[in-house]
This record gives structure tokens, C-alpha cells and sequence, in this order.
């Protein structure tokens, strides 16, 4: 989530812990959407907007120092109905369709699991990670970033809006880079030192089992803080590789693929400012694009404001743009009035724009 959460705790005890506790937060939204242009569900229509979700955060430490925690995210978790049978799952394309952005179309199997989420599968991720960590770093699994996302900084700074309009425009870039090429379920090491820190990440293909060689995707990434006293500066760089895809045909493997991405953001008092690329080379049976992002933020008391702008250039030719803005009011206790608005432009479909306010509570 990008809110701030206030929490709950609830301690527990099992063998072999030293301690361990079980955290419940939440969030719920309520207000007003409007959205007009190229995506038919928000032409030209006013409609009340509600969300809640919860999440459980459990964490523990061994005797011997080990620190090890899991988290549940149930508004990620959310899943249909299944049996014991392979089903095949598709993510929402959303507006963009941008392989490597939070709403691009994925298409995986998944095994049933005898409920409704695929979380409480031991083969697929859906809003959980797990971890453990010590003085050897940290190793997590799930639905977690890989080493590009881990290292890069996003563009969306300061308030946020109930219906996400300053990161759901058509120019945005989460820097997701490959993440959730196959089932989402991501294995990534970190390791930090002072204001240094590396990471390595890997996502592989559990479908393809007649291959010779399975399909991955590795990556590894890098950031770096520098304190100047009145402000602080960061740096990250990644790089993320995908390799032996196949378009459902075992003899002919497609091009593999590569993304590169480097950010840079600094906050100096109450403003902080953010810029970000990405570059994903596809070869020539998928859509390779540089990402461009700029951001910027502004806290005052209660106060917050932001305003993000990201440009899409396709190997293909085509273009797309956009740009959100936010405006936030603290009301404290958890509570924030928000306004959000997001702007897409598109060179090959019709533009589209998305609005909403309202209240968002914290617990």
C-alpha cells in the first residue's frame, strides 16, 4: 500500500521463538469517481467509490537471532472460486497493456487450490511474502519485487488518491520492469551495508517442465543514500534478464528479455523530487519501450501535494503519455481528505482522463 498504516498488535508464542507478534492494519476508502474517455467503464460517469482492505504482518525472532516474518495483503489475495483442477489465471490489462507495469495482461496456469485465494497455495503468490533475515541478509519470497523494483525509486511521492489516479495513468511506470512474466512468485537476497545495499532476484517458469531449459527471469540491483546534512540524495540502478520464453511451442523459443533502470530522487526539507528510466528490450516478437518519469512533492503541515509525469517510447513506433496530481489534507487520527487526478494520451487510441475524492482512513 502506499498509505500509511496504523496498527494493532496481538502477541502469540509458539516452540522454538524467542518472540514473535501478529499485526493487523487497514485501510478503507470512501468518496466519489469520475472518469471520461477511451476506457469504457469510466466514460462519462460519476460513481460512488469504497474500498477496505486488511493486512496481517507476522513477524518472529529465533533464539539464536534470526529474524524471520510473513505478510498478508487480503485485498491482494482476493481470488475466485477453484478445485483441485489447473485453471488458467489473467491479470486486468488495465489501460496500457505495458509488459512490466502493475496492470499488464499476464496469462498463467494455476494449480488448484481448494479455496478461493492463491495465496493458500504452496505454487502460486497472491498478496503474500515470507522472509527471514540475519547477519547474512535477507531473503524473501512471494509477491515481493524483484531486483529492479527493489532498487528504484517510484515518481509518486507525497499524498496519494482514493482511486490511485496519480499512478493509473497511461504514462506511469512502477518500475516493475519483469516482474510477474510467469506466475509472480519471486525469489529475491538483499544485503545492506551502511547506506549501500545489493540485491539478486529470480522468477522461473513452473509450467514449462518439458523444456530443456527452464524459463527465467534473474535480476540484480544496487542503491545507494548520501546524507548532505539538509537533505538526503539516492541512487539505484538494476538490471533484469528473462530467458528460454516460449510462445507455446517448445521448438521455437522467442527472443529473450532484457530491462535496464536507474533512478534518482532527493528530499530536501518539505519538497522531495524524483526521476526515474527504464529500458526493456524485447527483440522482436514483443514491444520493447524507454520509460521516462519525473515527480515531484510537497508536505506542509497537513498539507500534501504531488504531481508526477511519465512518456512511453515504443521500438514499435507508437507513443503514450500522461500525468497525475494529488492534493491531500491530514485530518489526523488515520484520517486524510484526497483529491487525485490522472491525464492519458495515446498515439494509436483515444485519450482518457480519471478524477476522484474522498476520504481515506487508516487504522
Amino acid at each position: 500500500m502506499k498509505k500509511i498504516l496504523l496498527t494493532s498488535t496481538a502477541m502469540v508464542a509458539f516452540a522454538g521463538a524467542a518472540s514473535a507478534e501478529v499485526l493487523i492494519s487497514g485501510l478503507a476508502e470512501m468518496g466519489i469517481q469520475y472518469g471520461d474517455g477511451g476506457v469504457a467503464s469510466t466514460d462519462n460517469t460519476v460513481e460512488f467509490f469504497t474500498d477496505i482492505d486488511v493486512t496481517f504482518t507476522m513477524t518472529g525472532e529465533t533464539d539464536g537471532g534470526l529474524v524471520f516474518g510473513a505478510d498478508i495483503d487480503l485485498d491482494e489475495s482476493d481470488g475466485s472460486d477453484r478445485d483441485n483442477t489447473t485453471t488458467t489465471g489473467t491479470v486486468d490489462p488495465g489501460p496500457d497493456g505495458i509488459l512490466g507495469t502493475d496492470d499488464d495482461s499476464q496469462t498463467f496456469d494455476i494449480p488448484g487450490s481448494t479455496g478461493g485465494s492463491p495465496a493458500f497455495n504452496d505454487r502460486t503468490q497472491g498478496g503474500e511474502a515470507i522472509f527471514i533475515s540475519g547477519g547474512f541478509g535477507t531473503l524473501t519470497a512471494g509477491d515481493t519485487d524483484g531486483a529492479i523494483d527493489w532498487a528504484l525509486t517510484e515518481v509518486a511521492f507525497a499524498s496519494g488518491s482514493i482511486n490511485d489516479d496519480e499512478t493509473e495513468h497511461a504514462g506511469y511506470n512502477g518500475n516493475a520492469a519483469l516482474d510477474g512474466t510467469f506466475d509472480g512468485q519471486i525469489l529475491r537476497y538483499d544485503y545492506s551495508v551502511g547506506d549501500f545495499g545489493v540485491a539478486l532476484s529470480a522468477e522461473i517458469d513452473d509450467g514449462d517442465t518439458d523444456q530443456d531449459e527452464a524459463s527465467s527471469v534473474l535480476g540484480i540491483g544496487f542503491k545507494y543514500g548520501v546524507d548532505l546534512g539538509g537533505g538526503q540524495v539516492s541512487f539505484g540502478i538494476g538490471y533484469q534478464a528473462g530467458e528460454n520464453f516460449n510462445d507455446n511451442d517448445l521448438d521455437d523459443p522467442i527472443d529473450d528479455v532484457e530491462a535496464i533502470g536507474a533512478s534518482l530522487n532527493g528530499t530536501f526539507g518539505a519538497f522531495t523530487a524524483g526521476l526515474s528510466y527504464l529500458n526493456v528490450d524485447a527483440g522482436d516478437s514483443l514491444a520493447g519501450y524507454d520509460h521516462y518519469g519525473i515527480g515531484v512533492g510537497y508536505v506542509t503541515g497537513a498539507i500534501s501535494l504531488s504531481a508526477n509525469y511519465g512518456d512511453y517510447d515504443f521500438d514499435n513506433g507508437t507513443d503514450q503519455d500522461g500525468y497525475g496530481i494529488t492534493a491531500g489534507y491530514d485530518l489526523g487520527g488515520g484520517a486524510a481528505v484526497q483529491f487525485g487526478y490522472g491525464d492519458s494520451n495515446f498515439s494509436d487510441a483515444d485519450d482518457f482522463e480519471t478524477m476522484s475524492f474522498g476520504v481515506a482512513l487508516a487504522f
